[in-house]
């Protein structure tokens, strides 16, 4: 199990990398331009939903990009939650 850091926009090769190998049982924290992959309706929240993994939205990245209000289905979470997310999962894979 591995937690799995985007924070590269929806429209780069490192999002579709990612996507390629997050697996069941993983987790994805979307954070920096990240956090537009959690907008609903999009073509980049459904590969997200089709993905198995686990998925979380920093709090103060999707509040700073205003996205906040929008954010539906995903846990937000915030610097402690990142750290227990750190703890839980023994890998870690940054995409930017």
């Amino acid at each position: 199990m591995t937690l799995h850091t985007l924070s590269a926009s929806p429209t780069t090769a490192a999002f579709a990398d990612c996507l390629r190998l997050i697996a069941p049982g993983d987790a994805l924290l979307l954070l920096g331009d990240g956090v537009y992959a959690a907008l609903p309706g999009t073509g980049p929240r459904r590969a997200l939903g089709a993905c198995g993994a686990a998925l979380y939205v920093l709090h103060d990245d999707a509040a700073a990009a205003g996205v906040l209000a929008r954010i539906d289905g995903e846990t937000v979470v915030d610097m402690d939650g990142f750290v227990e997310l750190s703890e839980r999962y023994s890998r870690q894979l940054a995409w930017y």
